[in-house]
């Protein structure tokens, strides 16, 4: 898969829209819709390093579509996904989450410990 593909991919998997991607980076949107669009080109190492860290992934992920630290940018998507669905819970709903954290930490420190 080509960069503006994997950027696509990734876009998508945060759901994260174009303009956000925008902000977190500091690069202009047009600049992003570019490196979105079908005939974009790869952008250079600075800006891909930018792009990278903002979506929690590496540089090489995005231009090859492969990365030799699967698990932490899995783990990465995974909380950036958590963290979108715990801001639209209301207060209640956060206590539950809370509290089924916590014995989830606990469970696991007496079984490994």
């Amino acid at each position: 898969m080509s960069f503006r593909e994997n950027l696509r991919e990734t876009l998508d998997f945060l759901s994260m829209e174009q303009k956000e991607l925008a902000a977190k980076t500091g690069l202009s949107l047009k600049t992003i819709e570019n490196y979105v669009k079908k005939d974009s080109s790869i952008p250079s190492a600075d800006r891909a390093v930018l792009i990278a860290q903002a979506l929690g992934v590496t540089v090489e992920f995005l231009v090859t579509g492969q990365d030799g630290n699967k698990k932490e940018r899995w783990q990465n998507h995974t909380v950036h996904s958590i963290k979108q669905m715990l801001i639209e819970l209301n207060d209640k709903d956060l206590e539950i989450i809370l509290g089924l954290t916590k014995r989830l930490k606990d469970q696991q420190k007496y079984s490994t410990g």
